[in-house]
């Protein structure tokens, strides 16, 4: 079914609205992938953060012009579809490739982060790096064990004074009087 021109520019304000705030983009495509498969991937891109878009490319292409990830849209070729967030990158790209590797009908393009776009291989380096929320953990935890150590070996001093007086008057080293 033909679209029109009302429909098509319906289609590309609303893409440009959507792309606008967007840092991050994974472009697919997609071979005999059916209906049950689409709803699945797009449940899966919905819970990471992200939205999720079967593409005409010129359509696309004029949708994105302006925004963040204008490079990856720009003379795409065949069946194309993205999923986009500006959200975590790192989030989206692991729940695609897990669902992808389920899945064979759907392969990687190419991808575009916060301006630089990356290839296929890229994309698997970036979907097997730790999200955000697991590196601020890390860094926190980095940043707090220097700090937690050197308050541990202060207080070492005083338990261990503690301890050898406490042995000392257990086996009676200290019963005599202290003369001045």
């Amino acid at each position: 079914m033909a679209l029109t021109k009302a429909k098509k520019a319906e289609k590309v304000e609303l893409l440009t609205r959507e792309l606008a705030g967007s840092t991050t983009a994974i472009i697919g495509t997609f071979a005999k992938l059916t209906v049950a498969q689409d709803f699945e991937l797009r449940t899966v891109v919905r819970n990471a953060g992200g939205r999720y878009r079967v593409l005409k490319n010129r359509l696309a292409s004029r949708a994105s012009q302006g925004s963040k990830v204008e490079a990856a849209l720009q003379g795409l070729k065949g069946v194309s579809s993205v999923a986009y967030t500006s959200g975590d990158p790192v989030v989206l790209t692991k729940a695609i490739s897990t669902w992808v590797k389920e899945n064979a009908e759907f392969t990687f393009k190419l991808a575009i982060v916060d301006g630089k776009l990356l290839n296929v291989a890229e994309i698997q380096q970036l979907a097997t790096l730790p999200g955000r929320e697991e590196l601020f953990s890390k860094l926190l935890y980095l940043i707090n064990a220097p700090a937690q150590r050197l308050a541990t070996v202060i207080n070492a001093t005083g338990r261990d004074m503690a301890v050898v007086l406490g042995q000392g008057v257990e086996k009676g080293k200290f019963a005599g009087a202290i003369a001045l």
